[in-house]
């Protein structure tokens, strides 16, 4: 079984520095009315950016494989959140977005499909906890 690690350094208030086995640090902070400096993403937005990151680079390269020829590509996500402590994630809605000429439909919601349910870890991790949603645009472009 693999192994990964990570490490969460303090800086002050309620900034840190976290790196992983990628070796990259990442700022985390939080508002100012929390102690923090808002230098950096709060925790729970990587949790989202880490969601787009994983079945987006999964679609990417589905549809690449696939000589589909789009020329933009990017997700919106968008989160509820319960009221109460702890304010988690209740549901989350994927939207991607594909911007080219002559991109399939069947194309496109194949590589949805495939990194949803079978490629992208963190959906399967996230998915046992919250309810996640999709949709996708195709946008004609010259």
């Amino acid at each position: 079984m693999a192994t990964k690690k990570a490490i969460v350094k303090h800086v002050k208030g309620v900034t840190f520095m976290g790196k992983a086995d990628s070796n990259h640090w990442i700022p985390l902070d939080g508002p100012e009315q929390l102690g923090g400096s808002d230098a950096g993403s709060h925790p729970k937005e990587l949790i989202l950016i880490a969601l787009g990151g994983c079945t987006g680079s999964d679609v990417a390269a589905i549809l690449t494989k696939k000589r589909v020829p789009f020329k933009n590509f990017y997700m919106n996500l968008e989160a509820e959140v319960s009221e109460e402590h702890p304010k988690v994630y209740t549901k989350i809605n994927l939207e991607y977005v594909f911007e080219g000429q002559g991109i399939k439909k069947e194309d496109v919601e194949r590589a949805i499909e495939l990194s949803l349910t079978k490629y992208c870890s963190v959906t399967a991790m996230l998915q046992k906890a919250v309810g996640i949603t999709h949709s996708y645009r195709i946008v004609e472009t010259q």
